[in-house]
């Protein structure tokens, strides 16, 4: 069994055939899927896919969307996770997190990722962080804030040395299609490089998709295809990486709502 640790499955990209696409999940072994939140205006969607059995999903104000966030969505956040015993499971704050090619917002993006990261403590949440070329940072800062439950360093694409210091501080990384192309040579090292339970599998769907289907939408069905490539990087059995994937993300995002590996 798989699951798919990252999806946005609540994007408009998905809305002439999401059924069709859940159920190319299912027949790949994809029985489980995990959708972040990005902005105050998706949490609706991505809640309604909670009420699935084989969807669970996180609230989070996510970066890239900086200039669509307004001064009270972060109460609204708060709110939201404080009433979360009400409606679908809330198994993470999420997606938050930097992005370093956003130089103009940078400073906003650390404020948000703080203030997330607090609420995240403060509900004993794990944290889904979208992290794009300023790991060391991010990893400093949560450091610093020590949130308890955790999270995923998602769409990992950095150093062994970096993935190391991420699952020092209670972290795993999120594997996708970064790895799957050839060039990627340093975050080939870091795959081989991981505990067993250091990390999960996800598509970032309908981004990010493997080697081979450039310009295509990503799906979650291709989070087989990301199993297959982690296996051939770590020497290990597909059947291996595919349980120890799931078990993490069990462990990480609770295993009251997800199905067992």
């Amino acid at each position: 069994m798989l699951i798919d640790a990252h999806c946005h499955l609540d994007f408009p990209d998905f809305d002439a055939d999401r059924e069709a696409v859940l159920a190319r999940a299912h027949a790949a072994g994809v029985k489980h899927i995990v959708v972040p939140g990005t902005t105050r205006a998706r949490w609706p969607g991505v809640l309604a896919l909670g009420r699935r059995d084989d969807v669970s999903v996180c609230l989070g104000l996510h970066p890239y969307f900086i200039d669509e966030h307004g001064d009270d969505d972060l109460d609204a956040l708060a709110e939201a996770l404080a009433a979360r015993s009400v409606g679908p499971p809330i198994v993470a704050v999420g997606e938050c997190g930097v992005d370093g090619r956003l130089s103009e917002t940078l400073d906003a993006q650390w404020r948000l990722f703080e203030a997330q990261v607090r609420l995240a403590k403060a509900h004993h949440l794990p944290l889904v962080i979208h992290c794009v070329r300023v790991n060391d940072e991010v990893a400093k800062r949560l450091r610093e804030l020590a949130p308890p439950a955790g999270g995923l360093i998602h769409a990992f694409a950095g150093s062994p040395q970096q993935a190391r210091h991420f699952i020092d501080l209670g972290f795993v990384v999120g594997l996708g299609g970064a790895l799957t192309h050839e060039r990627a040579q340093r975050l080939h090292r870091a795959v081989a490089s991981l505990p067993d339970d250091g990390y999960v599998l996800e598509t970032d769907s309908p981004d990010m998709p493997p080697a081979g289907h450039r310009g295509e939408r990503n799906e979650p069905a291709r989070v087989l295809e990301v199993c297959h490539q982690v296996a051939r990087l770590r020497g290990q059995s597909v059947a291996r990486v595919a349980a120890d994937s799931t078990a993490t993300v069990r462990r990480l995002f609770g295993p009251e709502r997800l199905p067992r590996g």
